[in-house]
């Protein structure tokens, strides 16, 4: 794969896809609990139905990433997942909040189950050739900065798509209540304009990145093997730098998931006082768009930071830089339970901006160097199954957990996922960085 230095604005063109990507998910990780709630599910089960995310990315990340490796057309070689996967997120946003009308097929809950899976499926199919991509085209000392300006879109469009509901509602007067079994106005209409802004994002990278053929060998000509037999192979031939990026990622993707899940449902009854089951009251709805504000306030955070982390890194190392950051993540989840005035809620988001803006750039940043390149695709895919995993077993225990041992009170699960970033800082020690050792040689000459 032919790797040569971009300018800033070529590598801002080449990630601006994410920029979409992320307004989507950010819909979904603000909303999706609260309107599944709408159509009935129970706090309990809330994470059952998040299952379906990290299950859907467990298996179509390696797939995605292994066809991708191998694939060339005159789209380019990772380009026409992006297409792809932004196509049926599209239509998955659109759809969602309008499970209801889906009603007299199945229940709507389990309408907008089945929208919530299409949906991440979608997401991971365009997401995880991104990250590839970004190590298919750069050197090693550029990788830093695309992976960082990679987080930096991720958290504008992640500001953006948390605070829609609350701006069309609280600035531009669109209805925020609705009856009882229905989304409100203003997230229903937030879930259209993410469907607009995520095609459209995708189609700007497509159409401004140009992809290289990949270079093959003759006996790489000759060698044909099953996918799913060359995915196990590569598997359990993964680089020991990633098996332990490995215990990272489980405790910080524990942590993220529970956060995403029970944030909501923590915050409208240990800060605003809300019954659990009233989940259709103008104060819980309150609530719900509050969450999104807190939520963009931490994307923010995240995509400053991200801007910040190439010098950091440069100056203290990478390891150091992922484990401080994840330290203040984790001691600001925790501090969400002292806090009773919705407002001070804005404070722990910058510490938890700080990780998330970490989380998705320094794992990446460090895994790329110890990652054959003729694998760059299928290795950052089987990287997914240290995010799947934790989410599916969390999204198995959690709502039981806080429903049996939390007395429903998610704001311990919120206490326990704090705990869980401590942990994942404390296991970036362990990690080894052959790339960013020498690079902290050369600049501390």
């Amino acid at each position: 794969m032919k790797q040569q230095r971009m300018s800033f604005w070529d590598i801002w063109n080449m990630t601006f896809g994410f920029l979409g990507i992320q307004f989507g998910f950010a819909l979904q990780n603000a909303n999706a609990s609260r309107i599944l709630q709408t159509f009935g599910a129970d706090v309990e089960h809330l994470s059952w139905f998040w299952i379906a995310a990290p299950l859907t990315g467990m298996i179509v990340q390696p797939l995605v990433g292994h066809f991708s490796d191998k694939t060339w057309t005159k789209l380019g070689r990772r380009k026409p997942y992006f297409l792809v996967g932004a196509i049926l997120a599209s239509v998955a946003l659109v759809f969602m909040p309008n499970s209801a009308m889906l009603a007299h097929l199945m229940p709507a809950m389990m309408v907008g189950a089945g929208m919530l899976m299409i949906m991440d499926a979608s997401f991971n199919i365009a997401m995880e050739p991104f990250r590839a991509l970004v190590a298919d085209l750069l050197p090693s000392d550029q990788r830093t900065l695309g992976f960082s300006i990679q987080t930096f879109l991720i958290g504008t469009g992640a500001v953006i798509g948390s605070w829609l509901p609350y701006i069309l509602a609280e600035w531009i007067g669109v209805e925020k209540i609705s009856a009882e079994g229905g989304v409100p106005d203003n997230v229903i209409i937030s879930f259209y304009i993410g469907a607009a802004v995520l095609i459209s994002s995708i189609i700007w990278t497509i159409t401004k990145t140009k992809e290289y053929p990949p270079e093959k060998t003759a006996d790489e000509e000759k060698k044909k093997t099953n996918g799913l037999v060359e995915i196990f192979s590569d598997f359990i031939a993964m680089p020991k730098t990633m098996k332990q990026l490995g215990i990272v990622q489980f405790f910080s993707w524990f942590a993220l998931f529970s956060m995403w899940v029970f944030t909501t449902p923590a915050v409208a009854v240990h800060i605003y006082g809300t019954d659990i089951n009233d989940t259709t009251s103008e104060l819980y709805q309150d609530a719900g768009n509050w969450v999104g504000i807190i939520f963009g306030v931490y994307n923010l955070v995240a995509a400053i930071y991200a801007l910040l982390l190439p010098a950091i890194a440069k100056k203290i190392g990478r390891k150091l830089t992922h484990s401080v950051s994840l330290l203040l993540g984790g001691i600001s989840l925790m501090s969400i339970y002292l806090i009773q005035d919705p407002n001070m809620l804005l404070i722990p988001m910058v510490g938890i901006g700080i990780a998330w803006g970490s989380i998705l750039a320094m794992p990446y940043a460090i895994l790329a160097g110890s990652l054959p390149a003729k694998k760059m695709g299928i290795y950052m895919g089987i990287f997914n199954f240290f995010i799947t995993v934790p989410q599916i077993l969390n999204g198995i225990v959690g709502g039981p957990i806080v429903k049996r041992f939390y007395d429903s009170q998610a704001i311990y699960a919120i206490v326990f996922a704090g705990i869980c970033l401590l942990i994942a800082a404390a296991s970036v020690v362990f990690v080894e960085d052959k790339d960013d050792a020498k690079q902290l040689k050369i600049f501390n000459r």
